[in-house]
């Protein structure tokens, strides 16, 4: 009998089955500061779920807020300035 375990792999291949593009490991670098600013956000939001939020913690979900959107900020500008080719 012929194996076909390899011709298979090829029919079934689904466009999710594949490794992340240098692109798109690109694309998730740069907004990475996005992705740890909203985490450390949800953190500081997690620690007040089971009790009242104390003055230290609504100021470390200030200071969370702010830094994300700081890194919102840059990253904005940062596209904005590659698609007028660094003019601002």
């Amino acid at each position: 009998m012929k194996n076909i375990a390899a011709l298979q792999a090829v029919v079934t291949a689904d466009k999710f089955d594949r490794e992340p593009t240098a692109a798109e490991l690109d694309a998730i670098e740069a907004e990475m500061p996005v992705i740890l600013a909203r985490v450390e956000l949800l953190d500081a939001q997690i620690v007040t779920l089971d009790h009242a939020p104390t003055e230290l913690d609504q100021r470390r979900i200030r200071r969370a807020r702010r830094r994300v959107l700081a890194a919102r900020r840059e990253l904005s500008n940062r596209a904005a300035a590659a698609v007028t080719g660094g003019a601002a």
